[in-house]
């Protein structure tokens, strides 16, 4: 019987990962995942010829001394994705490694995750936010280029007032949403079901950019309910309606940062920071933090903590109050 090799067994692993994890995850997983093969071959172990059987528990004491050069996020990941490969040997029984051993190189090997601030520019946020609600009344020559302006808009506004994540949001069916109450049951983080609230101007710009797609998608021939909530508006589609990717939606952050705030600003913004400039706002409004922990839907509340600190702007004119007054 052919042995499977260290290269078969990884494509093997990332398949699974593929098809149970979000797209970013699995993206990440097969970056790390290639520069522990480019490892091994340095260690003169060629991937595509040994058997996987071959696979020494060192291993992971090597890749982690590699990922030194990284930052410490970029190393959890990494290592939480060769971590997995090594239980999935073990579960498909493709090879035997010592798990207990493996786990307790990454402990001893790995640099301690230290606590930092969520760094993000919450007035610029506003300031796109605020472009993409004028978006709307920006005159357009064909109907596709406004829809992509009512889409765009929705898309923002939304990961704004709901803390979306952006593979959540790109993953929305329009039965997913109950309009009355204004709400949604959504596939999170961890495969967990939870429940996201929308705010009325998201509601709204929602609204508008799907009576306006109405045409299509009463052409679609699939039940409404069943149709993405974001589609794709590009030559490629044609009248189809198909969901946006992940791509698409960090694309259409990158475009609109830049058109509000100018090229420079491209890449401070991403649509994660509007996830971040959620949580604040929840937290600043309302100084709750368990509050802010359910509607992050942060399973941990020292996640949510991060968040509780002041603004340099609010820390400098709370100082000058006080010793300048």
């Amino acid at each position: 019987m052919a042995t499977t090799t260290i290269t078969q067994a990884i494509e093997a692993y990332l398949i699974t990962v593929a098809t149970s994890r979000s797209e970013n995850t699995a993206r990440t997983y097969r970056n790390g995942l290639l520069k522990f093969t480019k490892l091994l071959e340095i260690r003169n172990l060629s991937p595509e010829k040994t058997s996987v059987n071959k696979l020494p528990e060192d291993a992971v004491a090597w890749y982690a001394s590699m990922l030194k050069v990284y930052s410490s996020a970029t190393e959890r990941l990494y290592l939480t994705a060769l971590k997995g490969f090594y239980e999935f040997l073990a579960a498909e029984k493709l090879s035997s490694p010592n798990l207990p051993r493996v786990n307790l190189l990454i402990r001893q090997r790995a640099r301690r995750a230290g606590v930092r601030l969520p760094q993000f520019p919450r007035y610029e946020i506003e300031d796109v936010i605020n472009y993409a609600i004028k978006i709307a009344s920006i005159p357009t020559e064909t109907k596709t280029e406004r829809l992509r302006n009512l889409r765009d808009r929705s898309f923002l506004i939304t990961l704004a007032d709901t803390g979306l994540r952006v593979h959540e949001a790109c993953n929305l069916r329009r039965g997913d949403i109950d309009w009355n109450n204004g709400q949604a049951i959504v596939i999170g983080k961890g495969n967990r079901q939870a429940v996201v609230r929308f705010s009325q101007r998201s509601l709204r710009a929602l609204k508008d950019y799907l009576s306006t797609r109405a045409e299509l998608d009463g052409a679609s021939g699939k039940a409404l309910t069943a149709l993405p909530v974001f589609a794709r508006h590009d030559k490629r589609v044609s009248k189809k309606i198909l969901p946006m990717t992940t791509k698409t939606g960090r694309k259409i952050v990158e475009v609109r940062v830049e058109e509000a705030l100018g090229k420079a600003a491209v890449g401070t913004i991403t649509p994660h920071s509007f996830r971040h400039y959620f949580v604040t706002t929840v937290l600043l409004s309302s100084g709750n933090l368990k509050l802010a922990q359910e509607l992050a839907r942060h399973r941990n509340i020292d996640v949510t903590q991060r968040y509780a600190h002041l603004s340099d702007d609010e820390l400098d004119e709370g100082y000058h109050e006080i010793f300048n007054k």
